[in-house]
C-alpha cells in the first residue's frame, strides 16, 4: 500500500513536470515512468498476504471492515485492502501479587472485598481466545486492544461482584471452587457477548488478612491439641482396662488356689520343685526337713 501511495505521487509529479514549458519537462517522461513502475511493484506485492498459523485476518477497505475473515496462509487480495491480524490461539491473562508474574508488572492482584467486611486478595489467571468467525466484530467494535478493554476489566469486576457473597474463610477453604465456578459463568457470557471464548478460569491463589490467617492456626493449632488429648485419654482408657483384667485374673488365681489346693497337693508341688533343685547344675546344698516344712537352699549359685 505504501509503494502504492508513493507511486501515485510520483506519477502526478511526472504529469505536472510534463506539461511545463522549460527544461524540467524532459524530465516528465522519466517520472511517470518511475510513478507507473512504483504503483505496479505496490499493487503486485499487497495482492499477496500471507496468515501465520494461528492467526486470522481482518479486512479493512477504506474504514469499511469486511465480515470475511482470512485463515491462515497464503492468499491473493484487493491491492488497497489492509489486513489486521488477530491472534485466535489459547491466550492467558495473569493478575498476580508476584512481580513480573502478571501481564502488569508489580502487584497487579485483585483486592476484594468479603461478606464479612474483610480484604481478601486474589491471584487470578484467564484462560481465553478469539473466535476466529467474531474476529471482524470485535475490530469493528472494541479494537485490537481487547486485553486492556475486556478481559482486564470484566474479570476484575466479575471477582468483585461475586466475592461480597462469601465470607473470608470460606473462599478461602470450603466455597472455592463454588466461588471459581460462579465466576467462570460470570465471565463466559460477557465474554461470549464480545466474540471471545474463555476456556478456562483459575483461582491461583487467596490471600487472607494476617489477622484471619493467626485466627485460623490458633484454631488448627486447638483442634490438633484435641486430636492428641483424645488418644491420650483412649491410651489411658486402653491401659486401666488391662490392669482391671489383670487384677481380676490375680484375684481369681488366688481365689482358686485358697478353696481348691489340699495338703497333699502342696506336698506334692513342694516334692517337685526340690526335684528341679537338685537337677540343677548350679551348685547348692539342700537341708532337708523331717517335719511339714519345705527344704532349706544354702550357698546357692
Amino acid at each position: 500500500m505504501f509503494l502504492i501511495v508513493v507511486g501515485l505521487i510520483i506519477l502526478m509529479a511526472g504529469f505536472i513536470l510534463s506539461r511545463q514549458d522549460n527544461q524540467n519537462a524532459r524530465f516528465g517522461a522519466p517520472v511517470q515512468i518511475t510513478g507507473t513502475v512504483l504503483i505496479l511493484l505496490g499493487a503486485f506485492t499487497s495482492m499477496f498476504k500471507k496468515i501465520d498459523t494461528g492467526q486470522v485476518g481482518v479486512k479493512t477497505l477504506f474504514g469499511k471492515v469486511d465480515n470475511d475473515v482470512l485463515y491462515s496462509g497464503l492468499h491473493v487480495v484487493n491491492p488497497l485492502i489492509e489486513i489486521t491480524p488477530f491472534d485466535v490461539k489459547t491466550q492467558n491473562y495473569t493478575m498476580s501479587a508476584v512481580h513480573d508474574e502478571g501481564m502488569k508488572a508489580g502487584d497487579d492482584a485483585i483486592r476484594v472485598l468479603s461478606a464479612d467486611g474483610l480484604e481478601v486478595t486474589i491471584d487470578l489467571s484467564v484462560l481465553f481466545k478469539v473466535s476466529p468467525s467474531q474476529a471482524p466484530k470485535i475490530l469493528r467494535q472494541i479494537g485490537g486492544d481487547y486485553l486492556d478493554k475486556i478481559v482486564r476489566p470484566v474479570s476484575r469486576t466479575a471477582i468483585r461482584d461475586n466475592a461480597v457473597s462469601y465470607e473470608a474463610v470460606a473462599l478461602y477453604s470450603t466455597k472455592r471452587q463454588e466461588f471459581q465456578d460462579k465466576i467462570f459463568r460470570t465471565i463466559n457470557q460477557s465474554f461470549a457477548k464480545r466474540g471471545m471464548v474463555l476456556e478456562q478460569l483459575l483461582v491461583r491463589n487467596i490471600t487472607l488478612p494476617e489477622s484471619v490467617k493467626k485466627t485460623i492456626e490458633s484454631k488448627i493449632n486447638a483442634e490438633q491439641d484435641a486430636q492428641k488429648m483424645i488418644f491420650v485419654l483412649q491410651k489411658e482408657k486402653q491401659e486401666a482396662e488391662r490392669k482391671r483384667v489383670e487384677a481380676q485374673g490375680i484375684a481369681d488365681y488366688q481365689k482358686i488356689l485358697s478353696t481348691g489346693l489340699s495338703d497333699k497337693q502342696l506336698q506334692y508341688e513342694a516334692i517337685k520343685a526340690q526335684k528341679e533343685i537338685a537337677l540343677s547344675p548350679n551348685s547348692k546344698i539342700i537341708v532337708m526337713g523331717s517335719g511339714k516344712g519345705a527344704p532349706v537352699l544354702i550357698n546357692g549359685n
